[in-house]
């Protein structure tokens, strides 16, 4: 538990004591009077003589987490189900079309900071750096011939379907990053780690999703701070909108 015991303290410092609080998994006591936000519950308990108040963060329904988990489970198993045919196919095109692993397997940062493989068709060239930057551009020598159309129609991030299977990632949350730039996250950036990573959303739905996820986190976080059934229905029926609009092109 962290006590905070700072009267001078101002309201901005404060927040960001909340917010490095919380993605530690602290709790946080305070001085009754001091700043605090309309965001978060207060509740007071007398601790030998000295009267201190808890700050209690917003408390996500457990009923959406579980409606998320069944969705997550369900959603995914029966794609994979549904797609296996195709899967093989471009499993043997992949090893047709150049030298190396069907997969592209990468660590990422998940929930909380926790790491996990993260699973794609392989798109890129085994001599490729594993922890580069990823490619922008589709002309990108790092690419390969049928790597430039799995990247183009999403298809490179199906396998991703696993890691939703293994309760690594969900449908619906922030891209997981990879660690070093993780490494590299200011306060407000690490919020995106709060909540467990997606394989869809607002940013990448976005048009902005041509620049890179951290400098565009307003859309984690107002996902984050709306968390909802209705939002995530509405960025998975976006999302298919999208992929056979890429499909059609």
């Amino acid at each position: 538990m962290l006590v905070v015991a700072i009267p001078s303290l101002s309201r901005d410092k404060f927040s960001e004591v909340l917010q490095a609080a919380e993605i530690a998994g602290v709790e946080v006591a305070l001085l009754p009077g001091q700043a605090t936000s309309a965001h978060h519950s207060m509740v007071s308990f007398d601790v030998d003589g000295l009267l201190l108040t808890f700050v209690r963060q917003p408390n996500v329904a457990w009923q959406y987490l579980i409606t998320k988990r069944l969705i997550d489970f369900a959603g995914s198993f029966l794609i994979l189900l549904l797609a296996f045919p195709a899967l093989l196919l471009i499993s043997l095109l992949i090893r047709l079309d150049s030298p190396g692993p069907i997969f592209f397997k990468q660590e990422r940062v998940g929930k909380n900071g926790r790491l996990f493989q993260m699973y794609k068709f392989r798109s890129m060239r085994t001599d490729a750096p594993k922890y580069g930057i990823s490619p922008i551009d589709s002309e990108d020598p790092r690419i390969t011939r049928l790597g430039r159309v799995l990247r183009k129609c999403s298809l490179d991030e199906v396998p991703q379907l696993f890691n939703v299977l293994k309760s690594e990632m969900s449908l619906v949350g922030p891209r997981p990053e990879m660690q070093f730039i993780v490494e590299g996250y200011d306060l407000r950036q690490r919020q995106r780690l709060q909540v467990m990573p997606g394989i869809t959303g607002l940013w990448q739905l976005s048009a902005d999703r041509a620049v890179h996820i951290h400098e565009n986190i307003q859309y984690d976080l107002y996902c984050i701070s709306n968390l909802g059934f209705f939002l995530d229905l509405a960025v998975l029926v976006h999302t298919v909108f999208l992929l056979c609009a890429e499909f059609r092109h």
